[in-house]
């Protein structure tokens, strides 16, 4: 007899969540789970001693350290999404304190270790890490083998995996849209499992057995919560649920909070005080929910352009200036490598990389815009410059994860890639510094730019610098 795991989400975190876990938060094109909230809730301030393993800890991850949940944190960013590509206050000075070990990544070195303990294996090889700072991360060697030296990673093994996905059957299968980013490496990997929130539980999953990626078996739990991925979207194309968009206002409340004195207060009328996650929609509201949903059609980004109408008479400021230079050098490039695609950093240098296409095109290149989300092959929503967009998605040619963008076709020997990135510091001979100026502040970490510039044919930097002071000096 088919088993039923379908507890409520306060009972599934309180039975499979436990002091001294590594909890994994699964990141995909949903970057947020409602069991994430729950563990807050009933983990705030009781010093569970948790590693939090989180390819993106983005605003959101402050409340697991304002909490002081958090001894360790295994991530490939540690920083804020939107409205930019930036660093966080709590992140940094749990850091520089001492009271947060962190453990950076590059993304794909991140996912390939999931991938390796979910495969059973000892290690998993990478081209990635190498002459970085971070190949001085316990978990990687650079060994002689009989095929040459190559680069080794060590498996990344998860106590247990929150995940929101789509929709689940009632043992626990796991149906899940692209883009995937780290994919579901970490549910598989898991030592005891995943709990599982998803919009929808069904009867019967064969309809869309192609979407499935989890089996029952690796399930703890199961729960239906509907938009269990805010203030993060969900992308449902051929699902039998509702999809919505990112709520970008909730991700700048939540980023101005955590630079204020009032952060507790917000913690508590957001996450603290919610009896679950019925209430937390209440307090959203019901017009804010039909807004979020309606984001999810593609030509929703009308309703943008008439609510926040460019100032075309305005003189071009240094982040349009670094855009509009970087596109054209990057469009250059691209038509003398003759590239099969760009990929796109964030911040500036993503705006460059999709003009940069666009003036490649119209001198007769096929150049594809890639992204490390997953997206290949796509084309930018117009008045909306975020480059995880959930608008992106239904354009693009082929909708995967990171293994495959960063990990085969960016530096496979088929493809040619011209990478556009951003970077807190460059130094003279192109090192690119994003995790920690030295004897200075902390900044966000590699993200996917090491796993692109380790395979590109060849990279070009986009940011607004100033001259290093004495106390910065080279990347590292």
């Amino acid at each position: 007899m088919p088993v039923d795991r379908r507890p409520s989400l306060r009972d599934a975190v309180a039975e499979h969540v436990r002091p001294g876990d590594a909890l994994h938060l699964v990141v995909g094109h949903t970057r947020w789970t409602a069991a994430a909230y729950e563990v807050v809730r009933q983990w705030w301030g009781r010093d569970p001693g948790f590693t939090l393993v989180m390819l993106s800890l983005s605003s959101l991850g402050t409340l697991f350290f304002r909490g002081g949940m958090v001894r360790r944190v295994v991530t490939g960013y540690s920083g804020d999404t939107f409205p930019n590509f930036t660093p966080n206050p709590i992140f940094a000075a749990a850091y520089e304190r001492g009271e947060v070990e962190v453990e950076h990544w590059s993304f794909l070195a991140f996912a390939q270790r999931l991938e390796a303990a979910a495969r059973g294996l000892p290690a998993v090889t990478t081209r990635s890490i190498h002459r970085s700072s971070m190949e001085e991360n316990p978990g990687y060697a650079r060994v002689d083998t009989p095929f040459g030296e190559v680069g080794l990673l060590a498996p990344l093994v998860p106590d247990v995996a929150l995940l929101h996905a789509a929709v689940a059957d009632r043992e626990g299968n796991v149906a899940v849209n692209p883009p995937l980013l780290e994919g579901v490496w970490g549910a598989l990997a898991a030592r005891r499992g995943a709990v599982v929130t998803v919009e929808r539980v069904v009867d019967d999953l064969t309809d869309w057995s192609p979407q499935v990626r989890i089996p029952a078996h690796r399930v703890l739990a199961v729960c239906e919560v509907p938009m269990g991925a805010h203030p993060g979207g969900l992308f449902a194309r051929g699902l039998p649920v509702e999809g919505y968009g990112e709520d970008y206002e909730f991700w700048v409340e939540a980023r101005d909070a955590t630079r204020r004195d009032d952060f507790d207060a917000w913690v508590r009328h957001r996450v603290l005080e919610v009896a679950d996650h019925g209430e937390y929609l209440d307090r959203l509201g019901a017009d804010r929910i039909r807004f979020l949903r309606g984001r999810a059609d593609p030509g929703s980004w009308r309703d943008d352009q008439v609510a926040f109408p460019p100032d075309l008479d305005a003189p071009p400021n240094r982040w349009e200036a670094a855009a509009t230079f970087g596109a054209r050098y990057l469009a250059e490039r691209v038509l003398a490598l003759g590239a099969d695609a760009v990929l796109a950093g964030a911040g500036v240098a993503n705006l460059s990389a999709w003009l940069g296409v666009r003036r490649a095109r119209a001198a007769g290149s096929h150049v594809q815009l890639t992204a490390e989300i997953g997206l290949w092959g796509y084309e930018p929503t117009p008045a909306d410059p975020f480059v995880l967009n959930h608008r992106n998605f239904p354009s693009a040619a082929m909708l995967a994860d990171a293994s495959m963008v960063l990990g085969t076709l960016v530096g496979g020997p088929g493809t040619t890639t011209v990478a556009c990135l951003g970077g807190a510091q460059v130094d003279r001979w192109g090192n690119v510094n994003s995790t920690l100026v030295p004897g200075g502040p902390f900044l966000v970490g590699s993200g996917g730019g090491n796993d692109v510039a380790s395979v590109a044919a060849e990279s070009v930097v986009v940011a607004t610098l100033t001259p290093s002071g004495p106390r910065t000096g080279a990347g590292t």
